[in-house]
C-alpha cells in the first residue's frame, strides 16, 4: 500500500496481514480522492473501522488538517501507529480504539468542531449483517449530527447491498460501482 498524492506521495504504508483486511484498491482511492477534489484541504476526517488508515493517511498528504481513526483490532492500530509514526503526523493524528456502533457518539464528543469528511469501511461481513434502522442510531445518526453543512460521509460497502434512499438525516447523494465494491456518497439535506 502507498500514498498516491499530496505531501507524502510514494510512501508505503504497513498493510495489517491476513484475510480480515481488504484495503482499498490504488484505482479506488484514486477515485475516491479525485471525486472529493478539494473538500480534503485542512478538512477534520474521521475514519472508522479504518484498519491501517490507508484512507485516513492519504487523506492527511493530500491537506486534511486532523484525522480521527476508528479500529477493533489490536494488530491493525500497531500498524497504523507505525504508519502514523514514519510519516510523523502524529500531532495531527488520533486513534480510537473498540466498537465503532458502540462508542462513536462518545468519540465524537472529543471532536472540537465539526467534521468534514467521514470514511465509513465496515467489513463487508458486518455491513452484510446490518439492519439500517439500527446501524443509523449508532453510526449515521451521530455522524450526521457532528457533519459541517457541506460535509460528506464516503461508505464502502459491497456492490449487490441495498441501501435506503435516506440514512437518518443523511441522503444518499450518489453511488459508484468499482467490481464488487460501491463507494456511497452521503450528505445532510440541502437548506
Amino acid at each position: 500500500m502507498r500514498i498516491i498524492a499530496g505531501q507524502y506521495r510514494g510512501r508505503t504504508l504497513l498493510a495489517a496481514k491476513g484475510e480480515r483486511t481488504r484495503p482499498i484498491t490504488s484505482r479506488v482511492k484514486t477515485a475516491l480522492f479525485s471525486i472529493l477534489g478539494g473538500a480534503v484541504a485542512d478538512a477534520v476526517v474521521v475514519d472508522l473501522f479504518s484498519g491501517t488508515g490507508s484512507i485516513g493517511l492519504e487523506a492527511i498528504s493530500r491537506g486534511a488538517g486532523r484525522c480521527y481513526f476508528a479500529e477493533r483490532s489490536r494488530l491493525a492500530i500497531a500498524r497504523l501507529r507505525r504508519n502514523i509514526d514514519a510519516l510523523h503526523v502524529g500531532d495531527r493524528c488520533r486513534i480510537w480504539r473498540g466498537d465503532v456502533l458502540r462508542h462513536l457518539a462518545g468519540w465524537l464528543e472529543e471532536v472540537g468542531g465539526e467534521v468534514d469528511l467521514a470514511f465509513v469501511d465496515p467489513p463487508y461481513r458486518l455491513s452484510a449483517q446490518w439492519r439500517w434502522q439500527e446501524a443509523c442510531r449508532r453510526l449515521f445518526d451521530p455522524l450526521g449530527g457532528k457533519l459541517s453543512p457541506a460535509g460528506q460521509i464516503v461508505l464502502r460497502c459491497q456492490r449487490n447491498i441495498e441501501l435506503p434512499d435516506a440514512l437518518g438525516t443523511l441522503c444518499v447523494r450518489s453511488r459508484r460501482d468499482y467490481g464488487k465494491m460501491s463507494l456511497v456518497f452521503l450528505s445532510l439535506p440541502e437548506t
